[in-house]
């Protein structure tokens, strides 16, 4: 039996766990795509250190639906590395966010 992930590896299976979610929700209202192309407009009128991510989640976002849920559901370190600059937030409800925070908490996984 292996020991449960820890650190890093616990918070980038959650990321991807919230990501999944919000693929999810996206497939039942892809209207939902506003609000993170509104996220990354507000954010990148800042002097921010994520503006390459922004840059390239803008240009995921001009993409066909199928292509932008690929991105959000891929296992990868280009997909996990994306999702630390995320623009979703405010997709998910704060129920749906803490249920799956939950899930991944260091106590329920041995950690």
């Amino acid at each position: 039996m292996s020991a449960p992930p820890g650190g890093h590896q616990r918070i980038d299976r959650r990321s991807l766990a919230l990501h999944r979610a919000i693929a999810e929700k996206l497939r039942g209202n892809p209207a939902l795509l506003e609000i993170a192309r509104d996220n990354l407009a507000r954010w990148s009128s800042r002097d921010n250190h994520s503006q390459p991510y922004f840059d390239e989640w803008r240009r995921i976002l001009e993409k066909p639906l199928p292509e932008i849920l690929r991105v959000l559901e891929e296992d990868s370190e280009r997909a996990a590395a994306l999702r630390q600059a995320t623009p979703f937030a405010g997709v998910l409800a704060p129920k749906e966010r803490w249920a799956i925070y939950a899930e991944f908490a260091p106590e329920r996984l041995g950690v």
